[in-house]
């Protein structure tokens, strides 16, 4: 079975209307730093992730930091549909096996970050040596093995066909490498790329539609089968792409792939301009909006409708936010 990441920032389990309250009203009180990562993280963890980091050469502090952002967003108390818990997404049986008292207060908790974090660096070190001989990539063997278990990869002799697990280390290894010293949207570049959708409001949504330029026709077809071919407008993620190209911001295409290029936001830090994902987990992300305030999001939210204003609520699985990062002369 696979281990489900759970919700970042969020916390599984909670009803969409629950998650905009908090995002909304919730008061954040964990300064968040770059120094030495290429990936933000919660001040009081940053030295554990970065020790926890050098435990092996298959893990570094980057791509530990990007699993622990994608498997709960920091968060030490998430425990996701299927019952891994804490900050690293330990399952039971795997946290009996594989937790070390990192502190050595004499207990292994799994919902303690000094005990979590330093697992979570020994486990990756465990499941790498399993999948040692598995040809491809070293890392990215380990994080399949990680989602999946070790006896996945080596069934399948790499990183196993399914849909989750593929997405999960697609997203991590792209967060992993991330280039140091990138910065996230000003608010003159998130009021730019607002000001932007705005006038897209009215457009048809279009399924694949959607470039730096503007609207285009887009691709066929959508689950349920509808195409985009002969519609100009835009997809979700197609018009935030757009929107921040106007900031200067260059975004991936796919929603999933945004929210890998973004800064996660803790609850209570939202902003207007910040990009609102949905999907069971960060692993499974479908849709994306762009906050505007008080709740709402712009967005091109289905086949046969118009950019228009939504509560962020309109969908039941509203994952995570997150805010778009500058990536000088480079395009992801």
């Amino acid at each position: 079975m696979l281990r489900t990441s759970t919700a970042v920032g969020i916390g599984a389990g909670a009803t969409a209307a629950v998650v905009v309250a908090a995002l909304v009203q919730a008061a954040g009180d964990d300064p968040v730093i770059k120094a030495g990562l290429s990936l933000s993280v919660p001040a009081k963890y940053k030295a554990l992730v970065e020790k926890a980091g050098d435990t092996c050469p298959e893990v570094t502090p980057n791509l530990l930091a990007a699993l622990l952002t994608q498997e709960s967003g920091f968060n030490p108390r998430a425990r996701s549909p299927v019952g891994a818990t804490g900050i690293a997404q330990f399952m039971p049986a795997t946290w009996a096996s594989h937790g070390i008292d990192g502190n050595s207060d004499g207990k292994k908790n799994v919902q303690d970050p000094q005990d979590a974090i330093p697992s979570a660096g020994r486990y990756l070190c465990d499941i790498a040596d399993d999948v040692k001989d598995v040809p491809g990539d070293k890392q990215k063997n380990m994080l399949a093995a990680y989602n999946a278990g070790s006896g996945a990869v080596l069934k399948y002799g790499g990183v196993p066909p399914y849909k989750e697990t593929r997405n999960y280390v697609r997203s991590i290894t792209s967060m992993a490498k991330k280039p140091a010293g990138r910065k996230s949207a000003s608010t003159d570049q998130a009021t730019t790329a607002l000001n932007a959708a705005r006038k897209m409001l009215g457009k048809p949504y279009s399924w694949g539609g959607g470039t730096a330029g503007g609207p285009s026709t887009g691709i066929c077809c959508s689950p349920k089968g509808r195409s985009g071919e002969s519609v100009l407008g835009f997809d979700c993620s197609g018009l935030t792409l757009y929107a921040y190209a106007k900031a200067g911001i260059t975004l991936p295409r796919t929603a999933a792939q945004q929210y890998a290029a973004s800064e996660p936001v803790k609850p209570g830090h939202m902003k207007p301009g910040d990009l609102v994902f949905y999907g069971a987990t960060t692993s499974t992300i479908h849709h994306v909006g762009i906050y505007v305030g008080g709740g709402w999001i712009l967005n091109a939210p289905r086949p046969g409708a118009k950019v228009r204003y939504d509560p962020m609520d309109v969908m039941s699985d509203l994952v995570a936010v997150a805010r778009p990062t500058s990536h000088p002369n480079k395009e992801i």
